[in-house]
């Protein structure tokens, strides 16, 4: 079986959340191949289509799994291979979502979403919140977790090696705070204003060994969001036994179910302090681990690989 990943290429390297993906499904005896769109906005993306073709048909791929609503819909200008396509959530949000009402997310993008769900083979949400065509043939799977990338060490080891305080209490934010809007690093500011003797810190260009860790070194992470689907930073914070603060976005209430040191909160800065508190108070790591078996790489590649047959058993 070799199968094409069909994604943008316009961030300069490839997502953690599909080449982790990918490299778990290469790992299962899959060949895997990339085609990476170049270009920014439809008509960048159409520029590609002629090249992408040529590729597609050349007879050496069984299936192309796209990954966002966009680069499915661009998959699609070939009709011989059939196309699998994994929705990340912005790619399908619904209109009456406040994010969406007040962000810049094109609504044509989402129409075009839409249509490749509808000609698509297969469908697969990240979480059940977002899936369309709910008759056709789709499954809700989680983006997974590299569980030996993300994993415990201890607190005061972690900030030595980061140079970082041992006294103060640390606060790690989801991403960088420049991220933008959707991310709503205001509210994290407004929140952490209100509690005494504690930083927050940023994600911001470190590779994935130094976000471990951060996650390991810090007391909380914090996560803000106006909107997500199925963040990976908490799961990468769970793995690595991380007391959580978020709101309530995507899975997250799933995926840290009830876990002890993990909290639910609104968009009140108020609730916000008063929940990190709570976390900074909880005085010791979660069990957060136990939870991420069912999201490791390897289980969700098992469960990627089981469509790919199921797609082609019907050719």
């Amino acid at each position: 079986m070799k199968i094409l990943i069909v994604c943008t290429g316009n961030f300069g390297f490839i997502k953690p959340f599909v080449s982790e993906q990918v490299d778990a499904i290469q790992r299962k005896g899959i060949e895997v191949d990339y085609f990476l769109i170049k270009g920014k906005g439809i008509f960048g993306y159409l520029k590609n289509v002629s090249n992408y073709r040529r590729i597609a048909n050349n007879g050496s791929y069984d299936l192309i799994h796209a990954h966002v609503g966009l680069s499915g819909f661009f998959a699609l200008f070939q009709r011989k291979v059939p196309v699998v396509i994994t929705f990340h959530g912005v790619d399908l949000i619904d209109e009456k979502n406040e994010f969406c009402k007040t962000s810049q997310i094109k609504k044509r993008y989402v129409v075009l979403s839409r249509i490749a769900a509808k000609y698509s083979e297969y469908n697969i949400f990240v979480n059940s919140n977002i899936k369309v065509y709910p008759n056709k043939k789709h499954s809700i799977i989680s983006c997974g977790v590299d569980l030996n990338t993300f994993f415990p060490i201890d607190k005061n080891e972690c900030r030595e090696k980061l140079n970082l305080s041992k006294e103060r209490k640390l606060v790690l934010y989801g991403t960088s705070f420049d991220y933008g809007v959707r991310k709503n690093y205001k509210l994290a500011v407004n929140a952490i204003a209100n509690i005494e003797n504690v930083e927050l810190l940023e994600i911001k260009n470190v590779n994935r060994e130094k976000v471990n860790l951060l996650m390991n070194a810090c007391d909380v992470l914090l996560m803000t969001s106006f909107f997500e689907t199925g963040p990976q930073v908490v799961k990468e914070a769970m793995a690595c036994n991380c007391p959580i603060v978020t709101t309530d976005v995507g899975d997250v209430r799933e995926v840290i179910g009830d876990t002890e040191g993990c909290y639910i909160t609104s968009y009140e800065p108020e609730d916000v302090a008063a929940k990190i508190k709570l976390a900074l108070e909880f005085g010791k790591r979660t069990n957060g681990r136990e939870r991420m078996g069912a999201y490791e790489n390897s289980v969700i590649a098992d469960r990627i690989i089981e469509i790919y047959r199921e797609v082609l058993g019907r050719k």
